[in-house]
């Protein structure tokens, strides 16, 4: 999954956002699930990207009233 950028969030449906936004939770709690579980993730930031960009498709929304 790519991770997405302002001005392509943007550019998004309300619905695409939301089916993002879900993808990128469940995507999230792999990932999550993997590095409690003691395994090694492939790749160690792939976290925080999902994280931030959780946070920057759920603000988008706030500031669109959506």
């Amino acid at each position: 999954m790519a991770i997405l950028r302002v001005d392509e969030i943007r550019n998004l449906s309300r619905e695409e956002k939301l089916d993002e936004l879900e993808k990128l939770n469940a995507e999230l709690i792999r990932e999550r699930a993997i590095a409690s579980s003691g395994g090694a993730p492939e790749n160690p930031g792939r976290i925080g990207e999902l994280r931030r960009t959780i946070a920057r498709i759920k603000t988008i929304q706030k500031e669109t009233g959506e």
